[in-house]
């Protein structure tokens, strides 16, 4: 357990709840609004399931936000009453927990706040169920009402996080010194990011930078994406020895970073790919080309998700085919794309247009801790 002095802070008391499920996106995000919050006086329990993470991509904690470790069953004895209880996308928060809840909140004779954080969508449901009440009608929390909270796209939703500060911080950044700390051996070639699960297209894409005319530095983040590339590269060494051979495309594998740090990656590229929740919206803050590659899911649910957001991205033809590509479907009718299709060529001139165009706009919107901070008060 990390705790960060709490003293001379008056703010909510909220429990949030994260479960690590295969990936960084669920804790990304958690971590995100908790620190935020912190940020603005609020106070956090931060419960995760698993907080390994937390070591390399927030070493340093955050100011008013404590780290419980969430076990079965969780021991709420000598715990303060908390206001606010909030699960990220639907993790299912132990039976004691809320007992716990219902009867402090009881034993104040106040209300208390349940809130489920939902996943990121650009589609027409996230407006619609936005801040809709469920009550909860069996278990320990019979009797309480459970909000609804989607981030999103449009000023019906409960926005994206941005902090305060990101613009500020952006204004600052030094590329050469950055590259330089990290011990990239940048020559002023195009640089491009990589933080993929295992897109189908990996292969063409690194055909593609490696025969363009353009010599490309790929900085490939760690985990999948390291290991992925790696045994791509083994791979066209064997069949195709010379598939590189005018040494167009270098390639550096970056160590894990700090949430800090993953935008400073982000600023310092001409074309970032990214995956998940957390990372797309970082993207589109870093006001460079992106491409997208959404978190799977079993019934190819992720299709419809993924056409939403190029909806709303006002995305043209040269983007859409592309992220179809990289996402293996290469219709609207979410039909799984032929091992045969390639990837479109790169268009960045337009794409940035578009990204400078939507951030412009999403920047006009009140960012996501503003609106849950202010959606707590309204119901408390």
């Amino acid at each position: 357990m990390r705790i960060v002095d709490n003293s001379g802070v008056t703010g909510k008391l909220w429990d949030i709840f994260c479960r690590v499920i295969d990936n960084y996106g669920d804790i990304g995000v958690g971590w995100r609004l908790s620190a935020g919050l912190g940020a603005r006086g609020e106070r956090v329990r931060f419960w995760v399931d698993d907080p390994s993470a937390l070591v390399w991509m927030a070493p340093e904690g955050a100011p008013n936000v404590e780290i419980r470790h969430w076990t079965a069953p969780i021991e709420t004895q000598g715990l303060a009453p908390g206001d606010i209880l909030l699960e990220t996308f639907g993790c299912e928060i132990g039976p004691e927990f809320i007992a716990a809840c219902e009867g402090w909140t009881g034993a104040r004779g106040q209300k208390g706040l349940w809130i489920n954080l939902e996943y990121l969508s650009a589609e027409g449901y996230a407006e619609r169920n936005h801040g809709l009440p469920s009550p909860v009608m069996t278990g320990p929390g019979a009797g309480l009402c459970k909000y609804f909270f989607y981030p999103g796209f449009t000023a019906g939703t409960g926005g994206l996080l941005r902090e305060p500060d990101l613009a500020e911080r952006q204004a600052r950044f030094n590329r050469v010194g950055w590259l330089q700390h990290k011990g990239i051996a940048w020559q002023g070639e195009r640089l491009v990011s990589l933080f993929c699960y295992e897109p189908p297209a990996l292969a063409d894409l690194l055909d593609q930078l490696a025969t363009g005319p353009q010599a490309t530095r790929l900085l490939v983040t760690a985990g999948r994406a390291s290991a992925a590339v790696s045994a791509c590269i083994l791979d066209k060494n064997r069949l195709q020895p010379s598939w590189n051979k005018r040494q167009q495309l270098s390639i550096s594998y970056l160590p894990p970073l700090t949430q800090y740090d993953y935008d400073h990656l982000l600023w310092a590229c001409e074309l970032n790919f990214v995956r998940g929740e957390d990372s797309l919206v970082r993207a589109l803050w870093a006001n460079q080309p992106f491409v997208w590659q959404i978190y799977p899911q079993h019934d190819d649910a992720h299709h419809r998700k993924l056409e939403a957001f190029l909806d709303m991205l006002g995305a043209p033809p040269s983007l859409r085919a592309f992220h179809r590509v990289w996402n293996g479907v290469n219709s609207r009718t979410g039909s799984k794309a032929s091992q045969a299709t390639q990837l479109p060529a790169l268009a960045l001139d337009s794409w940035q247009q578009v990204v400078a165009s939507v951030g412009h706009q999403l920047r006009q919107q009140d960012d996501l801790v503003t609106q849950i901070m202010r959606f707590a008060l309204k119901n408390l």
